[in-house]
């Protein structure tokens, strides 16, 4: 810990197994020239060997403490330094090809990802470590308990992969729970295209507001189940039911509805 001690208010708990580590980086494989972005590096256990492949990172770190640590180990030739809230950062100002790498704080894991998910057609990939938990809502089937609208939200965008699991001993102060490493690369042209990409995050999130519901009665305040019908969706599924791409056609059949009046 190098006499840093952990700030549960930003959610800090800092990778410390080399062995990890070693694996972490490895299946990033950085390679030099490579536009890396980390997030949150803290006490740079991941970021010196990042550098050491890539030659360079750009780092977002809100603990001016460590944050001036960094400033002091890395040269500004090593490492762009941007000190804030990552949920308030532009990554549009970072250029294309972004791949972001990050231990991600536990307590904004899912709106970091949506957050994330706004940028995608600049990044090339993300690997983020987050809760198991959350890595299985990431990559989860339909009709499985763990999906769900963050499922939905991101498959849409993404090729979401868990690649191993990180117990709590790698970690200085030893978390409670199982950490997983995913990866998320683009769709690219295999995307689904939504017509309407704020009425198909008002369908995902209506479908799994209270997961009982049939859809008739979950997204009854856009839709009718005549709309659902025209869709191709059986109005007495539940939405935990239904794959991605019947939420996208959900989508896009009540734009044409909409605009047919």
């Amino acid at each position: 810990m190098h006499g840093h001690q952990a700030r549960k208010r930003f959610g800090q708990t800092f990778l410390a197994d080399p062995r990890y580590v070693a694996k972490i980086v490895d299946a990033i494989d950085p390679r030099p020239g490579d536009n890396l972005v980390e997030i949150g590096p803290g006490l740079a256990a991941l970021t010196r060997p990042l550098i050491r492949r890539a030659g360079r990172i750009t780092a977002i770190e809100i603990d001016r403490d460590l944050a001036a640590r960094l400033a002091t180990e890395f040269s500004t030739e090593q490492m762009a330094l941007h000190v804030g809230d990552v949920l308030a950062f532009d990554f549009a100002t970072l250029g294309s090809a972004l791949r972001i790498v990050g231990n991600l704080p536990y307590n904004i894991s899912s709106p970091l990802l949506f957050r994330l998910a706004e940028y995608e057609g600049q990044l090339l990939d993300l690997h983020v470590m987050l809760q198991r938990e959350v890595v299985a809502r990431m990559t989860a089937a339909p009709a499985t308990p763990d999906y769900g609208r963050l499922t939905v939200m991101l498959q849409a965008k993404f090729s979401v992969t868990r690649l191993f699991v990180v117990p709590p001993g790698a970690f200085q102060p030893p978390p409670k729970i199982d950490s997983a490493i995913a990866r998320l690369v683009p769709l690219g042209p295999a995307k689904p295209r939504i017509a309407d990409p704020a009425l198909f995050g008002r369908v995902v999130a209506a479908a799994f507001g209270q997961r009982r519901k049939t859809m008739r009665n979950a997204v009854g305040t856009i839709c009718n189940a005549a709309a659902l019908t025209a869709a191709g969706i059986d109005p007495a599924a539940r939405g935990e039911t239904l794959a991605v791409a019947d939420f996208v056609r959900l989508a896009n059949t009540l734009v044409v509805r909409i605009s047919e009046g």
